[in-house]
């Protein structure tokens, strides 16, 4: 696993982007997106929502991953 972040494509609501994440940030969502039978897109979407205007969206899928698993989910 590697520590540096690596750009991952994503379709939000019909646009392709792109966020660097960290491979054990990338394997966490893919988790969490699998367990609410979500799809990574669909999942990040959602993140995306919530996350306002005050953070990047790298930064606040980090922050949801993490909250995540400290909720031991």
């Amino acid at each position: 696993m590697d520590g540096r972040p690596r750009k991952r494509s994503l379709t939000l609501r019909g646009h392709r982007t792109s966020v660097s994440l960290e491979d054990a940030f990338w394997i966490e969502l893919q988790r969490l997106a699998t367990a609410r039978g979500l799809s990574v897109n669909e999942l990040v979407a959602q993140i995306d929502t919530a996350r306002g205007l005050s953070s990047g969206l790298a930064a606040a899928i980090r922050v949801f991953v993490l909250e995540e698993v400290k909720a031991g989910r």
